[in-house]
């Protein structure tokens, strides 16, 4: 029997066979007595030549023997972010400099020598030796000038588990990850018990399985690494969860400044985004955005912007048909019907080959009749409306023709043609402008998202700036393949005109799944995830690459808490506001 305070201290004894349970806490409890010691100590601990066995649960420790001649900055994450606790001790003695010049000038002194032996005997020189031989003389430069200390290194590895079966697989895969950086481990035979006090947060090296290292390369081990994301200029998007430092960013600084927002409801989106809103305004930026919950409204009237209600008896109106009259190119009339061609697909469902081309002919007659054609000066002409498209499909009297005007009806004489068949009366003038559109039905939402995003687009085109534009419930496009392939070409045109497109969606799953999807997050510099359910964090996490804990710490975050990836770097997150902020905000 071994007592556990005992084995924490050096003062155990190691019985042979398996070790029995101790009456030790019942000959205490009956003096009437209890110490910390006898809290704290398990039942049993049973040493095996290969494992402890501490209660219920098991124990391996692997140290260290081998490293390779070369490795990168932060060569430990691997270990540090396994998918499974392991309790790593690294152990770091300085050594006298002196003792190791004379050391390194004899080991020196037989590497020459045995060299010099193999030349002369016609023999081809070990390049091991070679190796070595180059490693020793620069080191010793950099000793003796005193660029580099040198300093002893222990490094140990102790594996927890439920099972022996569990320990055995999970020794498997440390040693795989290992011999994946060609580090050479060993397993601690015979001496478990002294790899188990030396992995214990005591300062107890039992093992004394050193390497010789200098500064530069125990400065390699240091295993933990946080991106930085403190910048001169930019807002504040929170703090990093990882060292408490503030991501100040300016998302305009990236290969462009497109954003994608991924979570579940009520996972903290709408507070984000208002509450960058809210800072981009105060820095000068522009924002724009698309709201089909109207859930923007109040932030709108707190800050001086302008909410434009979307529906049947709003006073606004768009027309799709609208064209760019200002600097454009001799092809923005093509564009123009190739852009219709995708929003008629909206409105219309599905087309075949031969109602494609029909509907192409009938919109380059609908412009046509308006004396609108390639040449640039017929822009200025007063643009054609939807019934103007919808006359010309009448009168092509065919039954394909009739079967589009049919389509089109609803949209021209029907219950939604106080919508789209109208003039349009309005401009963004207001550097906030939110677009709302709570009041339509469900399946005109996607059309009226799709024709205010066409508007926008030629308002950008126009006079680019500095702006950001918001698409809240970004999965009404995402749905349909046309306008889905339409807002992933804004986003990849977006960052010539110096628009940033944030894409916001909480049906992660059905997102990830479109390859439509997909492409935007991959154009998209700026991306975070907040709190995710269980069904859509694997998704998540093989678009991402996240790691065990990262899913693990997208499950049980907070509101308001995520991963924040920018470039290159990411780091875990939370949205912090001031109490005047969120006075504005809620």
């Amino acid at each position: 029997m071994i007592d556990f305070f005992s084995l924490l201290t050096g003062r155990s004894t190691k019985s042979t066979g398996s070790t029995q349970t101790s009456n030790h806490m019942a000959n205490v409890l009956a003096q009437g007595s209890v110490s910390i010691k006898d809290i704290i100590a398990p039942s049993f601990i049973e040493v095996d030549f290969n494992h402890l066995k501490i209660d219920d649960h098991y124990y391996r420790t692997l140290y260290v023997v081998g490293y390779p001649r070369y490795v990168s900055a932060n060569w430990l994450y691997s270990l540090i972010t396994f998918d499974h606790p392991l309790y790593i001790s690294m152990y770091v003695y300085p050594t006298e400099s002196k003792n190791v010049l004379n050391d390194l000038k004899r080991k020196i002194a037989e590497m020459e020598a045995t060299i010099e032996s193999d030349i002369k005997a016609g023999k081809v020189v070990d390049p091991t030796v070679q190796v070595a031989l180059d490693d020793a003389l620069a080191l010793q430069a950099e000793l003796a000038k005193g660029a580099e200390r040198f300093f002893q290194f222990g490094l140990y590895i102790t594996i927890p588990a439920d099972s022996l079966e569990e320990l055995n697989r999970i020794t498997k895969e440390i040693d795989s990850v290992l011999s994946s950086l060609l580090i050479v481990g060993r397993q601690a035979t015979l001496e478990m018990e002294e790899g188990y006090k030396s992995t214990l947060p005591l300062f107890y090296d039992r093992l004394a399985v050193w390497r010789n290292m200098d500064t530069t390369s125990l400065a390699t081990t240091f295993p933990f690494a946080t991106a930085s994301l403190t910048k001169n200029e930019g807002v504040l998007y929170g703090i990093n969860e990882h060292d408490g430092s503030l991501i100040i960013f300016d998302r305009f600084t990236l290969e462009n400044a497109n954003s994608v927002i991924l979570g579940k409801s009520g996972g903290g989106k709408s507070f984000y985004v208002k509450l960058e809103t809210l800072r981009l305004l105060t820095m000068g930026v522009e924002v724009i955005i698309i709201d089909p919950e109207n859930e923007y409204q109040k932030l709108a009237a707190s800050m001086g912007g302008e909410f434009v209600i979307f529906s049947t008896t709003s006073q606004y109106k768009i027309n799709p048909f609208d064209l760019v009259t200002e600097g454009v190119t001799p092809d923005e009339l093509s564009n123009k019907i190739l852009d219709l061609h995708s929003l008629m697909r909206v409105i219309m469902g599905d087309l075949t080959p031969s109602q494609d081309a029909l509907l192409d002919r009938a919109l380059v007659l609908t412009y046509k009749e308006k004396g609108i054609t390639q040449d640039i000066e017929t822009f200025k002409l007063e643009p054609p409306l939807l019934e103007d498209l919808y006359k010309i499909l009448v009168g092509m009297e065919t039954p394909e023709a009739k079967e589009l005007a049919d389509r089109l009806e609803k949209f021209v004489q029907g219950s939604a043609s106080g919508i789209f068949n109208q003039k349009s009366n309005f401009d963004i003038k207001n550097p906030f402008t939110v677009f709302g559109i709570r009041d339509l039905e469900e399946n005109l939402r996607p059309v009226a998202m799709y024709i205010v995003l066409d508007y926008i687009w030629n308002k950008v085109r126009r006079d680019p700036k500095k702006r950001i534009l918001v698409v809240d419930e970004a999965w009404y496009l995402i749905k349909h393949k046309d306008s889905g392939a339409y807002l992933h070409s804004f986003a990849k045109r977006a960052r010539k005109y110096h628009l940033g497109l944030t894409t916001i969606t909480q049906d992660v799953e059905d997102f990830l799944e479109t390859d439509e999807g997909k492409a935007i997050i991959t154009n998209s510099s700026l991306q975070i995830i907040l709190k995710q359910s269980t069904a859509a964090v694997e998704a998540i996490s093989k678009t991402f690459f996240l790691t065990g804990g990262e899913k693990h710490f997208l499950l049980s975050a907070g509101v308001g808490e995520g991963l924040f990836f920018a470039g290159h770097s990411h780091v875990g997150f939370q949205v912090v506001a001031s109490e005047e902020e969120k006075g504005f905000i809620e």
